[in-house]
């Protein structure tokens, strides 16, 4: 079956947007609610996470992948209500854009499921 391009941009995103999280480290630790430990690691986990998930569509554990995506949204799903409740980040978005990031997180995992 062919995917589309859609499909490949969605593993292209994962494995930039994991990337990032080694380019980037300070600015994904700057997010993380402070009751996260080991935040560091935390950054690069799930940066790695994101890479391995990308490169995985692309293989016979393609729905492993789709499911890892998926939960793994669901777990920074805190991250962004973090950053909604916390004044500070209004200095770095918009509380419009803040806001619309959750429901973007429930459209990304869709975006998932509709490859299973």
């Amino acid at each position: 079956m062919d995917n589309g391009w859609h499909f490949y941009l969605m593993a292209a995103l994962y494995i930039i947007a994991g990337l990032l999280h080694f380019v980037k480290p300070k600015m994904y630790v700057s997010i993380m609610p402070s009751y996260i430990p080991f935040q560091k690691a935390m950054v690069y986990l799930s940066g790695v996470a994101e890479i391995v998930f990308g490169l995985l569509l692309f293989t016979q554990f393609k729905d492993i992948a789709l499911w890892g995506i998926i939960l793994m949204l669901i777990a920074f799903i805190p991250v962004h209500i973090y950053m909604l409740e916390d004044k500070k980040f209004e200095k770095i978005a918009p509380r419009w854009v803040l806001i619309a990031r959750i429901p973007l997180q429930f459209g990304l995992m869709f975006w998932a499921y509709w490859y299973l």
